[in-house]
């Protein structure tokens, strides 16, 4: 997993591991989940590594796009 730069503070994301078609999101109560190009469709996907990267409005995109959308709870 990679550290999630979180710019504002405030994200409830710790961690991220992007991955073909895919990226697994580690939040601060310590569950992660693996969103898939077929879970959440490819774009969206593709917003998720972009957000991750840039540090900024991960969390937030995922309150209010992807929702339960996710392939599968890995922990």
């Amino acid at each position: 997993m990679r550290p999630y730069p979180n710019l504002n503070g405030d994200s409830g994301v710790r961690a991220y591991l992007p991955g073909p078609d895919a990226i697994a999101i580690e939040f601060v109560d310590g569950s992660v989940y693996l969103y898939t190009a077929q879970s959440a469709g490819a774009e969206t996907i593709a917003s998720m590594v972009e957000l991750a990267e840039s540090g900024r409005g991960l969390s937030t995109y995922i309150s209010q796009h992807v929702r339960e959308a996710y392939a599968e709870k890995l922990r």
